[in-house]
């Protein structure tokens, strides 16, 4: 579970965060969407704990992020819209480290990685070091090393940069086996018809706020949007002239 409470957060005069609040329960794949600026990334990085708010409180599975920094991220993956490794290890040493993090025992985590590598074809590279690899075989490590733990949480921003159509389509259904089998997903993503296809809820920030939250089936019938597709939706919602980005 994902507890966002009232979270405000600056950068000199720009508020970022205007009062953030929000639930994103167990089993649930929830996708943030907003125009640029309109303060994804800064709630994301604050819920992992990489940026602390001005106001408000976190919590990861009834952890409080600022309080419990350790036990909150440890039932946590996360995968940032720009994925950092150390470059010199090969794509298996990178998981064996991920997994010595974790503290998992050896051989769990051989398996663990060995089914990874196989659903995101993997294997290949295993011996590479990781400065040599794709920007999108990168993502594929990336999300697997997230993955490698199996956390109650998962958090992913940009899951389908730099990803051909086949591995997509199996980021996508790793993400909603994940949601179906208990896992918390919350996904930051600038392409609507990914949101519309997985996600059981969706949120859409403007300037820091929360500006509409539901199902698809909610949010067309909060302003009589019968049949509209959720492109349509966000961009009348964000204001004329606006992108989906």
């Amino acid at each position: 579970m994902i507890e966002l409470e009232n979270l405000t957060m600056h950068y000199g005069d720009l508020k970022a965060l205007d009062g953030l609040s929000l639930t994103i329960q167990p089993g649930e794949l929830f996708a943030f969407l907003g125009p640029n600026g309109a303060g994804k990334t800064t709630a994301i990085k604050i819920l992992t704990g990489l940026m602390k708010p001005d106001s408000g409180a976190v919590r990861i599975c009834g952890h409080d992020i600022a309080k419990d920094p350790l036990l909150a991220k440890a039932v946590l993956g996360y995968v940032p819209d720009v994925a950092q490794f150390y470059e010199k290890l090969s794509a298996a040493e990178f998981m064996e480290f991920i997994a010595e993090l974790f503290t998992m025992e050896r051989r769990d985590a051989a398996v663990k990685t060995d089914s990874l590598f196989t659903k995101f074809g993997l294997h290949e590279y295993a011996g590479k070091r990781v400065e040599n690899l794709s920007h999108g075989t990168r993502q594929r490590l990336a999300i697997a090393s997230a993955l490698l733990h199996d956390p109650k949480v998962v958090v992913i921003d940009e899951p389908m940069v730099g990803l051909d159509p086949i591995h997509a389509r199996t980021v996508k259904a790793e993400l909603k086996a994940r949601s179906l089998a208990g896992a918390t997903v919350l996904m930051s993503t600038h392409l609507l018809n990914i949101a519309e296809e997985l996600a059981d809820r969706i949120g859409i920030l403007k300037e820091g706020k929360l500006i509409a939250l539901g199902t698809m089936e909610e949010l067309r019938s909060q302003q009589e949007r019968n049949g509209m597709k959720l492109e349509e939706m966000f961009l009348e919602m964000i204001g004329e002239g606006g992108a989906p980005l």
